[in-house]
């Protein structure tokens, strides 16, 4: 039997009273993967100037989608990068934002390579493979953007930053970028810390945080969560990475486990990364 199928097209994120949407962000529905084989939609935010130029613009990928424009759809809170990122574009700093947001039950086992016993994890190489073989094609295929992996760049908060870090060893030639906030470390027993050991070190620019008060749903405290990053910034300093330089490593002291801390830290990252 033959289905033809609609052509795809970006719409516009809803505006209706509720959700929290400023600027232009757009979906494009139930994006199949076949490297996993499920189906989400997937967000971009583009710049103010983009209708108005013929510009291409540095790209940045973040996970936990659902949660970084917009109200309605977040879990406990947003990450208000549509804002700051209006804001940013009056310094001059325009990025376009893609979200792509988790599969609920399937989060952490697509947000790391390597699984936990108690946790799950396991399809990160997988996801990531879909990041780099479907959404970036079909994002450089529908926007003006630089595809190149020093205008391109990862990030996420939680596990989502486990995966990044992840995302920019596994896939140097595509990843010049990462942002890794509040990253889980303790997660699958400290697995990242010997593949990060191991991986070829390949010139970029890196940010990372953490709150001294991160405090989990998964029971990990914040003296440990806050160790286990601290353990990981010792490492990426032995790997050649230069604060200052290429890399930004801070410490929040107010900062706890939640997207609004997240979004208070989210231009300081962006400035850092693509200013």
């Amino acid at each position: 039997m033959h289905h033809t199928l609609k052509p795809q097209v970006w719409q516009p994120h809803p505006t209706s009273p509720g959700h929290t949407v400023v600027g232009e962000v757009l979906v494009y529905e139930d994006l199949h993967s076949p490297q996993l084989g499920n189906k989400r939609d997937i967000l971009v935010y583009l710049p103010p100037s983009y209708r108005k130029s013929n510009r291409r613009y540095p790209v940045l990928y973040m996970h936990d989608g659902q949660n970084l424009f917009d109200q309605a759809t977040s879990y406990v809170g947003e990450w208000q990068v549509d804002e700051s990122m209006e804001q940013l574009a009056q310094e001059g700093l325009e990025v376009i934002v893609v979200g792509i947001p988790n599969q609920g039950a399937e989060r952490l086992n697509e947000y790391s390579p390597f699984p936990d016993p108690r946790h799950g994890g396991g399809k990160g190489a997988r996801y990531l493979r879909f990041l780099v073989e479907t959404v970036k094609p079909l994002i450089d295929r529908s926007f003006r953007t630089r595809p190149e992996r020093e205008h391109t760049g990862i990030a996420g908060s939680s596990m989502g930053g486990f995966i990044s870090l992840c995302a920019y060893y596994l896939h140097p030639q595509v990843f010049g970028k990462v942002g890794t906030v509040s990253p889980a470390f303790w997660f699958a027993d400290g697995a990242i810390y010997p593949f990060v050991a191991q991986a070829l070190q390949v010139p970029g620019r890196l940010y990372m945080d953490v709150g001294r008060c991160e405090l989990t749903l998964s029971q990990i405290s914040s003296q440990r969560y806050l160790e286990g990053v601290r353990r990981m910034h010792r490492l990426l300093l032995q790997k050649g990475w230069q604060p200052g330089l290429n890399y930004l490593y801070l410490e929040d002291a107010q900062g706890a486990h939640h997207e609004a801390h997240w979004a208070r830290r989210f231009p300081a990252m962006m400035r850092f990364l693509f200013g």
